[in-house]
């Protein structure tokens, strides 16, 4: 879609996969995915807070790479696979989840889903990231309860289990 007719507003018809699922909606171009999760899918896991991009509470992945959907436009996500919080766990709790259920990585839990979807695109690409990566992964994400050590704790156990997993799958491999 051209950016003229994008600033027009002309009525447009997002395809997309949504959670393995496969969409269509109809919506202005420049609707906000953060929008189309909440309110017209009902996926109320996706946060809303800043609208700014501040925040990560609304952090989504979008072909595997963690954004914001609140600068995120429809027309933007066009034939994109998109997952939400509530697609990181179609199976049952993740076990980044699990970590942070074990390891208090939430106070009142509004920043929660936002620093899972964040850890999870950082253990997909990277399943043993420094210290510096897994800060610089979670740099978008803001705590507003300041519950960082928790938070941390989970991340690193997530890190762990992720290694267990990957040494699984290696020796099921070999049989």
């Amino acid at each position: 879609m051209s950016n003229k007719a994008v600033e027009e507003g002309v009525p447009y018809s997002l395809h997309c996969f949504i959670n393995e699922g496969e969409e269509s909606i109809k919506t202005a171009p420049s609707t906000r995915l953060l929008t189309i999760l909440r309110d017209e899918l009902k996926l109320t896991g996706t946060k809303r807070s800043c609208d700014i991009g501040r925040c990560g509470a609304c952090m989504v992945l979008i072909d595997g790479k963690a954004v914001n959907s609140c600068l995120a436009m429809a027309y933007q996500c066009s034939g994109k696979h998109i997952t939400s919080i509530e697609g990181v766990a179609l199976q049952g709790i993740d076990y980044i989840q699990q970590a942070f259920l074990e390891e208090g990585g939430f106070q009142c839990g509004y920043c929660t889903p936002g620093m899972i979807v964040s850890v999870k695109a950082l253990l997909d690409d990277n399943s043993e990231p420094t210290d510096d990566e897994i800060a610089e992964a979670l740099s978008g994400n803001i705590c507003r309860c300041t519950g960082y050590g928790g938070i941390w704790r989970a991340v690193k156990q997530a890190v762990e289990r992720k290694r267990q997993l990957l040494a699984m799958e290696q020796k099921e491999e070999l049989i």
